[in-house]
């Protein structure tokens, strides 16, 4: 406590320090919580020579993607697993003379994933020539297609990854260029991404491959638009990633990238409100005590960020999030298993329930599904260093609607379904017996630890009413120098996506005038 105290104590003379020196055209700008967003702003707006504090809640960095250490040995990634658009992420080391290699090493999956339908599994293999075969092996004239459809897609990539989503996304007019306006039909922005890829295949296990990706985005794929198809190849052609060590790897890079340029991080540090005057920021309350910048990003929350205003300064009210399509929470298990589980690869989606009726109970019903879809990652089949040397890292993930019941007892009655159908895949008895190290995660926890609207897990579903301009925006309407970055603002959900909200929240920061 006396540590904590004296910690806490020089942080304080610090800030005053900083509050007075007003002798400096730099800016000085506090950034609201640590996840990939402001992890990204933080070292952007600093590269530009700015004095930046990162204010995090928690004891560590990395918002939803954190990690923690289990006395049986077992390391646990608590959220983001997937490692897709890998030239977006070496795109952030680049931007500061570097490159993930100096951080992590990176290994390709191969297979990249495993699929399971009802009676039959498909294993994606890392090469796409080898994808390409796959496909017109399951459908006479699929392989032919799928080069089509990746080739569309690579094209929506280019554009969409390097062009689309790095837009502040105050009006259409930034999309004006010609570039964009002379690709608009070939984005297709107004194709719904189900009957897109129905157009490429027919077979139903070939449909779910290509669809499966936009889930992430939150939303059924007859809601998003084709112009997401950029996905597949950012995963697919572009392969699926390992960082050795966790995904932690990437905020721990990226949280050194920022020290590198002078970000200054406070971890255990709540910011409790944001004081404002006169059209401005003035101050932030922290422990109870102000300190004054010259700038705000929000990297928490959009919608807590926003209680920390008065009611008339705010961007949005209740009724506006109240009315938004938000992608889904889940239910997440942490397991450590005794012994080794044979026929389990890195990556595994168990889908031999119907998609659709899954997507229903979520965005329609708002239930607990009766047959679930589900992810397992096993990432001590290809990481040593996250499990004893006998024992496998098990993390699953069912998506739910936000805002549902949670409780334990129904928490555990899911994870017995999980179980059972991971046995009847690999042939294993008994999983249950095995776990020494069990946590679970839900709806609930997303509010408590992330301040989450209705305990979402994702942000916002990237449906076309709320794609660019239509997203919340970046820069508070009434306050001139609070900004927002994140999977709740532009460009969406997702890693890449995050740590380009972020680049471009920093670069409307360094255009603000300070008088």
């Amino acid at each position: 406590m006396l540590l904590m105290k004296n910690w806490t104590n020089e942080l304080y003379k610090l800030l005053i320090k900083i509050t007075m020196n007003t002798g400096s055209s730099k800016k000085r700008i506090a950034v609201i919580g640590s996840g990939f967003s402001g992890l990204s702003a933080a070292a952007y707006a600093a590269k530009s020579g700015n004095e930046v504090h990162v204010f995090e809640k928690h004891n560590q960095p990395g918002g939803r993607a954190r990690q923690f250490k289990t006395k049986e040995g077992y390391v646990f990634d608590m959220g983001p697993s997937w490692y897709w658009m890998p030239d977006i992420i070496e795109g952030f080391f680049n931007d500061f003379d570097c490159k993930v290699s100096d951080f992590f090493t990176l290994v390709s999956l191969d297979p990249q994933f495993e699929m399971v339908f009802s009676g039959e599994k498909v294993s994606v293999p890392e090469k796409n020539d080898a994808i390409r075969e796959l496909f017109e092996k399951i459908e006479n004239g699929a392989g032919k297609n799928y080069d089509k459809f990746m080739e569309s897609a690579k094209f929506k990539y280019e554009v969409g990854m390097k062009e689309f989503v790095t837009k502040p996304c105050y009006s259409w007019l930034e999309f004006a260029s010609l570039k964009i306006t002379g690709s608009a039909l070939r984005l297709d922005l107004l194709s719904n991404f189900r009957k897109y890829v129905s157009g490429y295949f027919s077979d139903s296990k070939l449909k779910s491959l290509m669809e499966f990706p936009v889930i992430f985005l939150g939303a059924s794929p007859q809601n998003i638009p084709a112009l997401y198809s950029l996905m597949n190849y950012g995963g697919y052609v572009l392969g699926t990633k390992y960082p050795m060590g966790g995904f932690y790897q990437l905020v721990l890079a990226m949280k050194e990238v920022g020290e590198k340029q002078g970000v200054i991080f406070h971890f255990n540090h709540e910011v409790q409100k944001i004081n404002t005057g006169n059209g401005k920021v003035v101050s932030i309350t922290v422990d109870g005590k102000e300190f004054e910048f010259d700038a705000v990003i929000a990297s928490s929350d959009y919608h807590h960020t926003e209680t920390l205003i008065p009611k008339s300064l705010r961007n949005y009210n209740n009724a506006y999030w109240e009315s938004k399509m938000f992608a889904p929470s889940c239910l997440i298990y942490y397991l450590g298993i005794k012994g080794k589980i044979s026929h389990l690869k890195h990556h595994t989606l168990f889908f031999e329930n119907e998609l659709d009726n899954h997507i229903d109970c979520i965005y329609k019903n708002k239930k607990w599904p009766s047959k679930p879809l589900f992810y397992a990652c096993c990432p001590s089949k290809t990481d040593p260093d996250v499990a004893p040397e006998d024992g496998e890292n098990l993390f699953l993930l069912l998506p739910l609607a936000p805002g549902i019941n949670d409780e334990e007892p129904v928490r555990e009655k899911y994870l017995t379904k999980m179980l059972e159908r991971i046995e009847k895949h690999t042939g294993e008895n008994d999983l249950s017996s095995r776990i020494e190290y069990k946590k679970s995660y839900c709806v609930s926890d997303f509010i408590s630890d992330y301040n989450a609207f209705q305990g979402n897990a994702y942000g916002l579903s990237n449906t076309l009413s709320q794609t660019a301009v239509l997203k919340p925006k970046i820069k508070n309407k009434k306050i001139r120098n609070l900004f927002y970055t994140g999977q709740l603002t532009v460009p969406g959900p997702g890693v890449p996506p995050s740590i380009i909200s972020g680049k471009i929240v920093a670069s409307e920061v360094n255009k603000l005038k300070l008088n």
